[in-house]
């Protein structure tokens, strides 16, 4: 009687444990569970430290596929349930720190870099799981530290001093679409009817594009006004140093046009208690540049001719994971190694092309173009021009389109 009684109970556990995973409001609450690490290290060791842990009400990302993610990422964040270790949560993710530990500069010196996820709060206690990856798409670093839902020590956000937000798109379906922030970076308080004319201008660009536009309805885009005591960015290799909201700045990793912002804890900060998952920086500037992370966030100038191709190329990084199909002989750097296949959808190293668009060759605008991710050889592309190689090409070719389907389809569907 006793075994029978205990095969029940697993049975019930097992049975609770699946609709978990698949219904939303069994496992978390209405409200998100903000994750502030620090990654640390060099080329040769990595480390992942629990920095804070705050409470946001709302939860803005997905509500179905909880257990799944659409692209790998060079990281995963994963929740579990902390009695059973049944996975109710994940997603994928790519870090500026990990995409450093390529460079030169990783291999003399350690460097620590702010990271912030998003989770939907547990209910109950839960188990999370940190694991960054290498290039070779091997764990380099994982950590594991379990959240109790009623611990005091963790911090209240988002439910007083809102940072002012304008709607500029509603989705068709509130609870099964993608929600975009755009934040202001370098606008002054008197600057924001400029920001938001900017917000609207990338809109724009933003559904010009395929897939984009057949699934607009699916997206909804606030416009978030975090003002700067100056008007700009910090320009190092100038010697400039502004004083913004997110105290962006080129030169990252010394590369004159690469526009980033370190300062993600002060990032969510200005977002926290808006309708937000995935973030779009617009840099108040004239000069060319930016920048764009899986997950984490998506960084483009406004004030340069440029800047509604180059918003969408970003977008293309924060959102899908696609990766850069250009590659330059004066800053080849070896982010692919050429026997492993490359998790990105629109690159190969044809170790496995068959996973990639092999399918899709019959299109006689497709074929296999040498020179991609940063390499001149070794790493092929899709198509000769794409939004995801230059500025000039109009749209994005048939497979990032539909690497961009499959994901907003996982999202919302």
């Amino acid at each position: 009687m006793n075994t029978l009684r205990a095969i029940i109970s697993v049975l019930i556990g097992l049975s609770a444990s699946i609709t978990c995973a698949q219904d939303f409001h069994d496992c978390f609450s209405d409200s998100t569970l903000r994750l502030d690490y620090i990654l640390s290290g060099d080329a040769f060791q990595q480390h992942i430290s629990l920095d804070k842990m705050s409470r946001i009400p709302g939860w803005w990302g997905k509500r179905q596929h909880l257990a799944e993610v659409p692209v790998e990422g060079n990281g995963t964040i994963t929740m579990r349930n902390h009695n059973d270790s049944t996975v109710i949560y994940r997603q994928s993710f790519s870090t500026l720190f990990q995409e450093w530990l390529a460079y030169d500069e990783a291999k003399t010196t350690q460097r620590a870099f702010e990271s912030v996820f998003n989770l939907p709060m547990p209910k109950d206690a839960a188990d999370i799981t940190v694991e960054l990856r290498d290039n070779r798409r091997s764990v380099i670093s994982s950590m594991t530290h379990t959240v109790l839902p009623q611990d005091i020590l963790i911090r209240r956000k988002g439910e007083m001093h809102i940072t002012p937000y304008e709607t500029l798109l509603k989705a068709a379906d509130s609870t099964r679409c993608i929600n975009i922030a755009f934040i202001s970076e370098g606008y002054t308080e008197t600057e924001m009817p400029v920001f938001i004319d900017d917000a609207r201008l990338a809109i724009d660009a933003l559904f010009s594009h395929e897939p984009f536009a057949s699934f607009k309805d699916r997206f909804n885009i606030i416009a978030v006004k975090a003002p700067s005591v100056e008007s700009g960015t910090s320009e190092p290799s100038k010697g400039i140093w502004r004083h913004t909201a997110l105290s962006s700045h080129f030169d990252t990793f010394y590369s004159d046009r690469y526009l980033t912002t370190l300062a993600i804890e002060d990032l969510h900060d200005w977002l926290a208690g808006t309708p937000y998952e995935h973030i779009i920086v617009l840099v108040n500037t004239e000069k060319y540049g930016g920048g764009g992370i899986l997950n984490s966030y998506n960084l483009s100038m406004t004030h340069h001719e440029m800047f509604r191709p180059v918003v969408v190329h970003e977008f293309g990084h924060s959102l899908v994971g696609l990766a850069d199909e250009y590659a330059y002989e004066q800053e080849d750097v070896p982010m692919y190694p050429h026997d492993i296949e490359p998790w990105e959808p629109n690159i190969t190293t044809l170790t496995d092309f068959s996973a990639k668009w092999a399918d899709m060759l019959p299109d006689s605008t497709l074929g296999i173009y040498e020179g991609a991710g940063y390499s001149l050889k070794g790493v092929y592309r899709p198509a000769e021009g794409c939004r995801m190689r230059n500025n000039t090409t109009p749209e994005f070719c048939p497979v990032c389109q539909r690497a961009i389907s499959r994901l907003i389809r996982f999202y919302t569907e």
